[in-house]
């Protein structure tokens, strides 16, 4: 088999032509070296008839090291904010699966006759108390009357079947409440659980996002209660 083997001078050891690296502009800030190197060019260059004083190159210095330290300080808090963002991530991935609590009115069935459970947020007596569920049209398939139900979190739960006991599809499912406060006709704030399908890690400022099913997305600190 033919071949051919190169058997020169390697091509270190030719004359290498100098390269000078060039200045991307990544590093545009002045380091400590920096600042000393300045000052010292700054007190052989100065007037001798009128030499800095004590207290100005204690201020330039106090000013440089108080610059520094900040950037040093949001430079510790990005990573420890990096750090905090991962671990809530983590521990947020142990709900999927589970049911939250989010405040709202619309509940989402997966699958027919699953139902939908939450809570009136009540902050007073309410007599003749009504839930009524709507569906995605608007139009009211079943009324739930509670009676009256004194103040604080009334649970409530729909067997996902409409007033003539229909099994009803999957969807969407609008929940409303309403009683009579202190002889007013008010309506009343709920909270509706949700399930969890997913968790995902977006920006710093929005944090942990939850993946609800519905193909809804909240943030994890709008969950009110973890846990049905």
């Amino acid at each position: 088999m033919d071949s051919v083997t190169n058997n020169g001078l390697k091509n270190d050891l030719y004359w290498q032509d100098d390269t000078v690296p060039v200045d991307d502009g990544s590093n545009q800030r002045l380091s400590q070296e920096d600042f000393f190197s300045l000052l010292t060019e700054q007190l052989a260059n100065q007037d001798p008839t009128k030499p800095v004083d004590n207290d100005q190159m204690v201020s330039q210095m106090t000013s440089f090291t108080i610059a520094e330290g900040i950037e040093d300080l949001n430079s510790k808090f990005e990573s420890f904010a990096s750090s905090m963002t991962s671990n809530q991530a983590l521990q947020a991935s142990s709900l999927i699966g589970q049911e939250v609590l989010l405040q709202g009115n619309v509940g989402y069935m997966a699958q027919e006759g699953q139902g939908i459970s939450g809570v009136v947020i009540n902050e007073a007596t309410a007599q003749e108390m009504q839930i009524t569920i709507e569906n995605e049209q608007g139009v009211v398939v079943k009324t739930i009357d509670a009676g009256t139900q004194p103040a604080g979190n009334i649970e409530f739960a729909w067997d996902g079947t409409d007033s003539n006991g229909n099994i009803l599809p999957p969807g969407n499912y609008v929940v409303r409440a309403q009683g009579n406060v202190e002889g007013e006709e008010t309506a009343l704030p709920t909270a509706i659980h949700r399930h969890v399908d997913s968790v995902s890690l977006a920006s710093s400022d929005q944090g942990i996002i939850l993946n609800l099913d519905g193909d809804v997305s909240v943030e994890l600190k709008d969950v009110i209660q973890i846990g049905g």
